[in-house]
């Protein structure tokens, strides 16, 4: 029984190792705050860990971690606990360096982006985030927000559209909604 519980500690922690940068950068993306999205992406570890037997067995064990953070970060909503986006005196804080594969990373004003963001209703931050910096497809991300496509697209249509509103971020999203 020591061996079992051992080779299931092993492969949570590959999990973790493997995909950590992913799941801080979506967590940063959805809290605008690095410390916010340190707690969110820990306590969404603390969560799979308990189930890691069921979530590790799943098809797709990425999308099931992806959606306990979702509604972590939700849940922190629905308590009305006012969210942090953009810190006024960030000058202690450790930056996020984004990796090269990012998407985020080159936009030419990544904090223009980040206050933009910070202006989005939760929801549609949430679709945004999904679709176009993870990639997710409709159905991935309405399965990730615990929702209908049609209200992703719904989301994403009108987050779009605010961000398109916004000086200066104007040249990073295109007529099709995506990012260059």
């Amino acid at each position: 029984m020591g061996d079992r519980k051992q080779a299931r500690d092993e492969e949570f922690q590959s999990f973790v190792v493997g995909r950590w940068p992913r799941l801080m950068r979506t967590a940063f993306l959805l809290t605008g705050e690095q410390h916010a999205a340190e707690d969110l992406v820990q306590t969404t570890l603390e969560q799979v860990y308990v189930a890691w037997r069921r979530v590790g067995a799943a098809d797709e064990p990425e999308a099931y971690v992806r959606r306990v953070m979702i509604n972590a970060h939700a849940r922190k909503h629905r308590r009305r606990l006012k969210e942090i986006l953009a810190p006024k005196d960030d000058s202690g804080l450790t930056r996020e360096l984004p990796d090269s594969g990012d998407p985020i990373a080159r936009a030419d004003d990544r904090g223009a982006l980040l206050t933009a963001l910070a202006q989005l209703p939760p929801r549609q931050r949430e679709a945004v985030v999904l679709r176009y910096w993870e990639d997710l497809s409709e159905s991935r991300t309405a399965e990730a927000m615990g929702c209908s496509v049609g209200a992703v697209k719904s989301n994403t249509a009108k987050g779009i559209a605010k961000l398109r509103v916004i000086p200066g971020l104007a040249d990073t999203v295109t007529h099709g909604g995506r990012k260059r």
